[in-house]
């Protein structure tokens, strides 16, 4: 029964910032929506390191939400952009 509850709480609409809807877009999302979209932004964008794949190359939006980092790894990309999910 727990095991719902949480999965409800990864399915509840989160309001993304100004920072993030640059990204993602304004409107409120579930998280696991906020990650898909970011790793399509990133695929799009050629953002991920050719040598490391874990690791995230910023463009101008995402350091942004990287606070100012130009390279993050992508389990740090997670607990960052979710400082930007109210």
């Amino acid at each position: 029964m727990a095991k719902k509850a949480a999965n409800s709480a990864f399915m509840k609409p989160l309001q993304p910032d100004a920072a993030l809807g640059e990204v993602v877009g304004s409107k409120p999302i579930p998280r696991t929506e906020v990650v898909k979209k970011l790793w399509a932004y990133i695929k799009k964008n050629s953002l991920q390191d050719k040598k490391n794949k874990r690791n995230i190359n910023a463009d101008a939006k995402l350091k942004v939400v990287f606070g100012g980092k130009s390279q993050v790894s992508m389990f740090e990309m997670t607990k960052l952009v979710s400082k930007h999910l109210n």
